[in-house]
């Protein structure tokens, strides 16, 4: 409850300075707070988010969900191989280090304009941190316990399931973490480019409609999105990992 409240005492100041500081605001660019929350109450409305922000929530998850399964499998393959390790580094680094919304021209030839092209996106720009920290999190095991475990007959699956994993798995939070926030710009991205739907595709039509409280309700809502999906990824983490914490806690006090 406390980290709860914690999280939120920021955002609650930077509201408070934001309807202070604009109150007085005859800017059309940048209206008042006040006349910006009136909009988001007649926009969006139970109707407009099950027409524009349930689509992007269910390609925020298909494409992070696929980037999870891919950057873990093949992170936990390279991690545990030094040889293919050497094989893949110089195009796992050729790969990463191109932006995202570069490929989405590309992407839109191959997969066309419908969900599957910004599902795609949001894969490509997610795996990288993954699977980075993955493969990081496997070579980080030590060695004494895959010792342990190979002389205990854990081998294979097993091994992986049993060992692995749960000894990489904060590394891998790191990286899932990671890329939830690239999931939420990618959604946006995406949905920018020949969409029908999603709340990418209404701001930009709120913007060249000149509805300028719409737009920044717009706004304002993805970031509530943002906050509410990285909340509750942390209250999901601290309990997968409440044994890394209690152990970590055991290590300071001793």
């Amino acid at each position: 409850m406390n980290g709860v409240l914690k999280a939120l005492a920021l955002p609650v100041v930077l509201f408070t300075g934001w309807w202070v500081l604009s109150a007085d605001s005859e800017s059309f660019y940048a209206p008042p707070l006040s006349q910006i929350l009136t909009a988001f109450g007649d926009t969006w409305t139970l109707e407009q988010l099950k027409a524009d922000v349930l689509p992007s929530l269910l390609r925020l998850f298909a494409g992070f969900l696929l980037a999870a399964l891919i950057g873990v499998a093949a992170g936990v393959a390279i991690g545990s191989s030094r040889r293919l390790r050497a094989v893949t580094e110089p195009v796992l680094e050729f790969f990463r280090a191109i932006p995202p919304p570069v490929l989405v021209p590309v992407i839109m030839l191959f997969a066309g304009i419908g969900d599957a092209m910004k599902v795609i996106v949001i894969v490509f720009g997610c795996v990288w941190p993954i699977l980075l920290n993955t493969v990081e999190g496997v070579r980080a095991v030590d060695s004494v316990v895959l010792e342990t475990a190979r002389s205990y007959g854990v081998t294979g699956t097993a091994r992986i399931t049993r060992v692995i994993l749960p000894s990489a798995s904060p590394q891998i939070a790191t990286g899932l973490r990671q890329a939830l926030s690239i999931a939420i710009i990618l959604m946006v991205i995406s949905e920018m480019f020949a969409a029908s739907n999603g709340l990418g595709f209404t701001i930009v039509q709120f913007q060249r409609s000149f509805a300028i409280p719409e737009m920044w309700s717009g706004i304002i809502l993805l970031g509530l999105l943002g906050f509410g999906l990285s909340l509750l990824f942390r209250l999901a983490e601290r309990r997968a990992l409440r044994w890394y914490e209690g152990l970590r806690a055991a290590q300071r006090s001793s």
